[in-house]
Order: structure tokens, then C-alpha cells, then sequence
């Protein structure tokens, strides 16, 4: 295993985390646009991207699948090569029906990523604390990007180029990828780079009970909150993002939605720094706790304040993610990853697209979406006292890094 291969690997499972994010919200701007456009509710509009969030969860486990018993980095190239091609797809159809089908096409394959890529990063990285925190940083910047790529390019061309020049970008990203693998620059290593501590099997058991728990709850809430920020600033601070004609600026949106998620890639550095020096569980604990108090005062506010609040109500969603994946990969067997980062994947993504569902939900039956700070909340602190039965990391020791 070269340098350069572990390199590379880092590079592309980057690019490729960023790339799922950025892909499966990028519609969240675009209803914006097609609610003008095609004279729909934005609820009737917002439920066409609910399969997509399901098969963002549920096809994970089948790709973990595939990858343990076929290869990471041809899953890898399978899920750049498709996003390309269904986010093309989606940009040039021409009803709700061709809409639905595109989207869902852009869940299943942005849904290889997580149970591949993370797995295959944390099994070449030395320091895989550090090496998921710089991978949560793409991760969080592909979900920044999203509002902003899609309400420029839906205000400067249309709203079919907010899906065709990514969908063309990650096609180009795939040929690259695939001449990699190709020439033999990007090589599949056949064991953890530093070996996980021991666990016994009471610990394990436990630990799978308490993250499958905690994953459903941080998912719900991510999901839920990615799909309707977008319109939470729509309503609350839409007086000082209209354009010229009165209407509501999509690329304004864009750039208040970009500011909170780029402040969580800073926050998934510090998550990876501290996964490193401290205990996981602490760690992890601490992280759905202090979500509690930050998305009370982002529920009390109507004014520009929100942004910079709910810069940190994502930050605080986000920064456990590094210690979650590694205490995953410490209670996992290597042979087993794939399909266990899988199952989480269908439970943090598929299972907790439901708060998806309630985005459309809680709009029509209230006309806003306050109601969703609320349900946020509660799943943080529910997170927070799951997290709390982790078994004790404090005597675990792993073997340096080389």
C-alpha cells in the first residue's frame, strides 16, 4: 500500500462525500423555483424527494453489501458514474413524474457512499479520527454547496442547470476515478493501516443497541433540518432577501443555507481532533446535548441572528459524526464493515427519512415550519441520554499510528 494510494483514497472519498450530499439536496432550493414556475404547492412539490431521501438509507445496506464481497473502489466508481447520469436525468424532465423518478435515481446512488467510502477511508487512514473529521469537512461542504449551487445556477440560467453541470462535473470525476484504479495509483488495502482495540462481546452488543438508537435520532434531525432550512429562511428573513421583481431570491437563500453548513465543516475538524485526543463516548455524548439549548434559541428567533444560530445548530448536529463512525468501526469486525456501516446508514438515512416526511407534514398543517424545532429537540436530548449507556472507552487503547 503507497502513499500516493492512500492519498488518492482520502482525495476521492472526500470529493465522492461531498458530491452525495451535494447532489441529494440540491432540489431543496429548486422547489423554491419549480413552487413559482409550475404553479405548485411547495408541500405537493417537497413530497416528490421524499423516495429519494428513503433509497438515500434504505440502499445503503445492499451497497455495503456489494463492497465486502466485490470492491470499494468499484462501488466507488458505480456511485460517481450514476449520480452523473440521474442528476442529468432529473434536469431534463418536464413533469412531477420525470422529477420523482430522477430523484430517487440520485438517493440510491448517492447512497453508496456512506457504507463504502467511509469504511474504506477509515481502513487506510493512519489517524482515522483525523481522516473522518477533514472527510465529515467535504461532507459538510457538499451540503453547503447544495443551496448555493442550485439557487445560482437556478437564478443566472434555469433551474435544469442546477442538476445537468454537477450531473456533468461528477461523470467527469468518475472517468478520472476509474483511470486511477486503471493505471494502479488507487489500490484496495486488505487490513485496517492501525489495528482497532479489543471489545468484548457484551460491549458490542451494547454498543450496536445504544448507536442504533442515537443514529436514528441525529439522522432524523439532519435530514429534516437539510430539506427545510431552505424554507425556514424563506419564511422568517424573506423580507430581506427579495430581488428586484419581489420575489424571493433563491441565491440569497442559498448563501444563508451555504454560511450555516460551512461553519459545520469547520466543526467536523474540531469532532475529528476530538475523537482523536478524548474519549469517544464523551465525546459523542456531549455532542447531542449541547444541541438541545442551541435549537431553543434558533426556534425563538425571526430575524438575520438565525443565521448565525443556525450555523451552530448544524455544527452541534455534525461534530459527534467522527467519534460515531469510529466507535462503529472499533465494534466491527474488518470483513463485516460494508454491511454494518450499511444497516447504520438505512437507520440514520432510510429509517430516519420520516423526519423528512414531516418536513411537507408540518408546513401544510401549520403553515410554517416552527414545528420542527420542537420535534429536533426532543430527538437530541432522547440522542443524548441513549449515547450516555455507551459501554466505557476509557481502558481501550489503539495501537499508535506508524
Amino acid at each position: 500500500m503507497t502513499k500516493l494510494s492512500n492519498n488518492l483514497t482520502l482525495l476521492f472519498s472526500c470529493i465522492a462525500h461531498s458530491y452525495a450530499h451535494l447532489f441529494i439536496l440540491l432540489y431543496a432550493t429548486v422547489v423554491l423555483v419549480l413552487e413559482r414556475e409550475w404553479g405548485m404547492s411547495y408541500a405537493d412539490l417537497a413530497w416528490l424527494s421524499v423516495p429519494s431521501f428513503v433509497m438515500f438509507g434504505l440502499a445503503a445496506l445492499p451497497a455495503g453489501w456489494l463492497a465486502d464481497r466485490w470492491s470499494s473502489p468499484g462501488m466507488m466508481a458505480t456511485m460517481l458514474f450514476g449520480l452523473g447520469g440521474a442528476s442529468v436525468f432529473t434536469g431534463l424532465a418536464d413533469n412531477p413524474t420525470e422529477i420523482l423518478i430522477g430523484l430517487t435515481a440520485i438517493g440510491i446512488f448517492a447512497a453508496i457512499y456512506h457504507p463504502v467510502g467511509i469504511p474504506w477511508l477509515v481502513k487506510n487512514a493512519t489517524n482515522p479520527g483525523r481522516a473522518l473529521g477533514l472527510n465529515g469537512v467535504f461532507g459538510s461542504i457538499g451540503t453547503a454547496m447544495a443551496a448555493l449551487v442550485a439557487g445560482s445556477l437556478a437564478d443566472f440560467l434555469s433551474w435544469r442547470a442546477a442538476f445537468i453541470v454537477p450531473g456533468a462535473i461528477s461523470l467527469l470525476s468518475a472517468a478520472v476515478f476509474v483511470y486511477a484504479m486503471k493505471r494502479g495509483l488507487i489500490v484496495e488495502a486488505e487490513s485496517d493501516r492501525r489495528p482497532q482495540p479489543q471489545s468484548t462481546a457484551g460491549d458490542i452488543r451494547r454498543a450496536f443497541i445504544v448507536l442504533a438508537m442515537t443514529v436514528i435520532c441525529t439522522g432524523m434531525i439532519y435530514q429534516s433540518m437539510a430539506l427545510g432550512l431552505p424554507k425556514i429562511f424563506d419564511e422568517r428573513l424573506g423580507d430581506w432577501i427579495r430581488s428586484g421583481s419581489g420575489d424571493i431570491s433563491a441565491f440569497g437563500i442559498g448563501i444563508f443555507v451555504t454560511i450555516s453548513y460551512i461553519a459545520a465543516a469547520i466543526a467536523q475538524v474540531i469532532g475529528g481532533e476530538l475523537a482523536e485526543r478524548y474519549s469517544l463516548k464523551w465525546v459523542y455524548m456531549l455532542s447531542q446535548f449541547v444541541q438541545v439549548p442551541t435549537l431553543v434559541i434558533a426556534w425563538s428567533l425571526h430575524s438575520p441572528v438565525l443565521i448565525i444560530v443556525s450555523a451552530f445548530m448544524v455544527s452541534f448536529n455534525v461534530i459527534g459524526q467522527p467519534a460515531e463512525n469510529m466507535l462503529l468501526a472499533r465494534y466491527t469486525p474488518l470483513a463485516m464493515r460494508g454491511r454494518v456501516f450499511g444497516a447504520k446508514f438505512v437507520l440514520t438515512l432510510g429509517v430516519s427519512s420520516i423526519g423528512i416526511s414531516l418536513v411537507p407534514i408540518f408546513h401544510e398543517a401549520t403553515g410554517n415550519l416552527d414545528s420542527l424545532f420542537i420535534f429536533a429537540m426532543i430527538f437530541a436530548g432522547l440522542a443524548g441520554l441513549a449515547a450516555m449507556m455507551l459501554p466505557s472507552d476509557q481502558k481501550m487503547v489503539a495501537e499508535p499510528a506508524e
